[in-house]
């Protein structure tokens, strides 16, 4: 995986040849917090969200002991229309290192995570106290390396809420449902939540923090992972975005800590 210094300054490049090609609104990305936006690219306009994600495992409970995961999440998004768009998303190369705590055995699982291919529609403009409105809906397919492979088809629909508020902050809501097919306990349907509130501090520089339930489920299917989320988006200009996230795991189904630093760049 790539050094922090190294990519940070290979991030800040890529913002920096995109300056020239300003479009006429700011740039509006999914990265790097759960939720979801409710707006689209645009017709004709096409924008690539990516960045690196490290994570880092609690150990005992399975058996392993400092796992951690780098995986490269990325999304493409392509304008069909003013108010519908094409989504390409997926974790990306991952690697993941563990180490039994019986035996003392390390391993490395190493390959491309699967692709989810969707639409994100936007249903609503916001006016006053109505909010932004955005429907999502995709199918992650298993098209992975084989040890990192789902089991079939698996959907997902998600509604966005956005409310602008007073003090320059922005409130969004995001529940859902998806479906997740396993070899041993079959086909479940989980719920997905995420809350988020962000605040601009510059016409550049927002923050943001955020409540995530990315699955909600019964204990057999592996229960409801929840995780606490702080970070900021830096505006280098109205068509690219660099982005940082921290989050924190509120329990123990969920990796107890992650921190993520991506680009957002459209054309």
């Amino acid at each position: 995986m790539p050094r922090p210094i190294s990519l940070a300054v290979l991030l800040f490049l890529a913002c920096a040849a995109a300056q020239a090609q300003d479009g006429q609104a700011r740039i509006v990305s999914d990265r790097p917090d759960l939720v979801e936006t409710s707006d689209v690219v645009g017709k004709g306009r096409v924008q690539l969200e990516t960045g690196v994600l490290v994570e880092r495992e609690r150990g005992g409970g399975n058996g392993n002991s400092g796992e951690r995961t780098y995986s490269m999440p990325t999304l493409l998004r392509v304008g069909l229309g003013e108010s519908l768009e094409m989504r390409i998303e997926t974790e990306g190369r991952t690697v993941r290192h563990s180490r039994d705590t019986d035996s003392g055995e390390r391993s490395t699982v190493a390959g491309y995570a699967d692709t989810a291919l969707g639409l994100s529609w936007h249903v609503l403009d916001g006016d006053g106290m109505r909010p932004s409105l955005g429907v999502l809906v995709d199918a992650e397919l298993p098209t992975g390396s084989r040890r990192l492979r789902g089991e079939g088809a698996r959907p997902s629909l998600r509604v966005v809420g956005e409310w602008e508020l007073p003090g320059d902050l922005e409130l969004g809501l995001m529940p859902g449902v998806a479906v997740e097919r396993q070899l041993d306990t079959g086909r479940y349907t989980y719920g997905i939540f995420g809350a988020v509130l962000e605040k601009a501090f510059s016409e550049r520089l927002h923050g943001f923090a955020e409540i995530a339930l990315p699955q909600i489920a019964r204990s057999r299917h592996g229960g409801t992972q929840a995780r606490f989320d702080v970070g900021a988006a830096w505006f280098v200009s109205n068509d690219c975005q660099i982005d940082t996230m921290f989050s924190r795991g509120l329990n123990d189904r969920t990796p107890y800590a992650s921190f993520t630093v991506g680009l957002s760049i459209r054309r």
